[in-house]
């Protein structure tokens, strides 16, 4: 069974990080179609690229869940925990260079994502592999945090908040950019 956890493990990292960079350019790729900015990122904000890697991982864990759920300890605490993880690592990982450097890199960025999941799905694997965590209130807990994230990954590119966390560092804009705005910058 261990095994078997970590290979899923492993697997999801590959899948997230591909899907994720995909998810990147989805967007532009549908000429700005407004439903792809449910999943794909639409500016460059430190938001997008927690969305980026929340959608993959959320697709991930069903998947998981459906395949060897009979196999999966504490697999709801798991994926709440790791999710709220990758966020955490990019948002300290990418503000603290930055603060260091005075500038990002495109390398860096891509290296802190692969971090940040990498990171996300050590955390889920090692409370998959613990001893079952038998307390009801964790296990609500775990769900309600998920079905929160997932609200808020579907609907804060449409109505982002006025925070640092969701202006595009180069504009200072929030949410969907236009077609305009969004070829006018690098990504």
């Amino acid at each position: 069974m261990i095994t078997k956890i970590k290979r899923w493990e492993i697997m999801g990292v590959i899948f997230i990080v591909t899907f994720g960079a995909s998810l990147h350019f989805v967007f532009e790729w549908t000429n700005y179609w407004r439903p792809a900015a449910l999943i794909a990122a639409v500016n460059e904000s430190t938001w997008e690229h927690f969305k980026i890697a929340f959608w993959p991982s959320i697709i991930w864990a069903i998947i998981e869940y459906l395949s060897i759920r009979k196999d999966l300890n504490n697999f709801f605490i798991a994926k709440a925990v790791g999710l709220l993880t990758m966020p955490l690592v990019i948002a300290v990982l990418f503000y603290g260079y930055n603060a260091i450097t005075g500038q990002h890199y495109l390398f860096l960025d891509v290296i802190i994502f692969i971090i940040a999941v990498i990171t996300g799905q050590i955390i889920s694997m090692r409370l998959m592999l613990r001893d079952k965590i038998d307390v009801a209130w964790m296990r609500k807990l775990a769900i309600g945090i998920l079905i929160v994230m997932t609200i808020a990954f579907a609907t804060l590119s449409y109505y982002p908040i006025e925070n640092f966390i969701f202006a595009h560092p180069e504009n200072g804009e929030f949410g969907i950019l236009s077609d305009y705005d969004y070829n006018e910058h690098d990504h």
